[in-house]
């Protein structure tokens, strides 16, 4: 059986909160690593539920905190503060890998303490419902939305923002193609929006063709804008 650094009851007087069924913080600070574990007594099922619990508790503060912003800058935002590194970053804040308990030799990487932050919230929910997991997202989480006032935009949102800003429809992504060797494939994609000639791109992935095709479309109508 492992263990982690410090005690969960010493996590709970960090976040200020207390467990009615302490079982249920312990299973979410615990790694699939430990030996017979199962999905039932490890973290994955709370962070199933945790996920969607953080992105509603987000998704609320947003909505009553920039009563001005439209829906695409508030899904940047929202996308900003659920990100795995934010959530990373925060785990961090809170020395969350001391508290994991995990089998020896396992790297507590950003990827499994981001995880565990959201089974953090999953047991939240679960031992008290919304009004014990809200106070916890809106100070570790919310608390960062005006850091990520001005996300970054990948092709693909700011290609589909552009479109229906102007009325166009959702851009709309084929795969023309594929070649190289099974192990390390090149993808044709080609993207079309109403009015405009299509561009084509090409990338090790589709989702990375298919970024490339946006960035290529956003190119051509900035410079036919300017022209």
């Amino acid at each position: 059986m492992g263990e982690g650094v410090r005690s969960p009851t010493q996590l709970c007087r960090t976040l200020g909160v207390e467990f009615a069924d302490l079982s249920l913080l312990t299973r979410a600070l615990t790694h699939a690593s430990i030996e017979n574990s199962s999905d039932t007594n490890t973290y994955e099922r709370l962070e199933f539920l945790g996920d969607r619990v953080l992105g509603l508790v987000v998704c609320d503060f947003l909505m009553r905190s920039y009563p001005a912003e439209d829906e695409g800058a508030l899904s940047r935002r929202l996308s900003g503060l659920v990100d795995r590194t934010t959530l990373a970053a925060v785990a961090s804040s809170i020395d969350l890998e001391d508290y994991i308990i995990h089998g020896g030799g396992t790297s507590l990487n950003d990827s499994i303490q981001a995880d565990v932050m959201e089974a953090l919230f999953g047991a939240l929910y679960r031992d008290g419902g919304l009004e014990k997991a809200r106070p916890v997202i809106e100070e570790l989480i919310c608390t960062l939305a005006d850091e990520v006032r001005s996300p970054p935009t990948d092709s693909k949102t700011a290609l589909q923002e552009w479109a229906q800003g102007r009325k166009l429809g959702l851009p709309s992504y084929r795969e023309i193609g594929r070649s190289g060797p099974d192990h390390q494939p090149v993808f044709s994609v080609e993207v079309s929006v109403e009015g405009i000639e299509s561009c084509v791109a090409d990338g090790t992935s589709k989702r990375s063709a298919e970024q490339a095709a946006a960035e290529n479309m956003l190119a051509k109508v900035k410079a036919q804008s300017n022209g």
